[in-house]
């Protein structure tokens, strides 16, 4: 009796602890992977200076795991649940990445203009002629024949704190 007792309470765990994990792999109350989900955030620089939030504003709506979003902001978000509200801090490889020196270019004066006088520390949207792709750059320098510019997001070599609040989220159909 002692025995088959004992080997009852061993399956019962085994049940309970399969029925955790089953729960925690396939919580339908929480945003995963695949889901639509629709947030509130706001963005602060390590030294509280905020760079976005859409806090009074229209919400982001956006598919979890798509890429979308720094890789960061998509690991907090998957497995809240509707109305949770949380800040997260968000090291520079997750977010934008390290500054890239490859990314800065002495460029022909052409590229502007020529009734535009590039200002280093400026920023301007600069469209590629090969690919139509548009980008922000900021200029470092100027000469009378070149532009140095900086191709790099505006956010790199930055960790970022976000308070993100969940509003709701679509489970995916899969």
């Amino acid at each position: 009796k002692r025995q088959y007792r004992m080997i009852g309470l061993v399956i019962a765990g085994v049940i309970i602890v399969v029925a955790i994990l089953l729960f925690m792999f396939f919580n339908p109350f929480v945003a995963r992977a695949g889901d639509t989900v629709t947030v509130y955030y706001t963005g602060t620089l390590d030294n509280g200076t905020v760079f976005d939030s859409n806090m009074n504003g229209t919400p982001l709506t956006f598919l979890l795991g798509s890429g979308q979003l720094i890789p960061g902001f998509e690991e907090a978000v998957a497995g809240m649940s509707a109305n949770e509200q949380k800040t997260v801090w968000i090291p520079v490889e997750k977010a934008y990445g390290p500054h890239q020196l490859a990314l800065v270019h002495e460029m022909s004066r052409s590229i502007f203009p020529a009734n535009e006088t590039p200002v280093p520390g400026d920023y301007y949207n600069f469209r590629r002629t090969t690919t139509g792709a548009t980008s922000r750059i900021k200029v470092i320098n100027v000469t009378p024949d070149t532009v140095t510019v900086d191709e790099n997001h505006v956010l790199t070599g930055q960790n970022l704190t976000f308070t993100i609040r969940l509003v709701s989220f679509v489970k995916s159909a899969g």
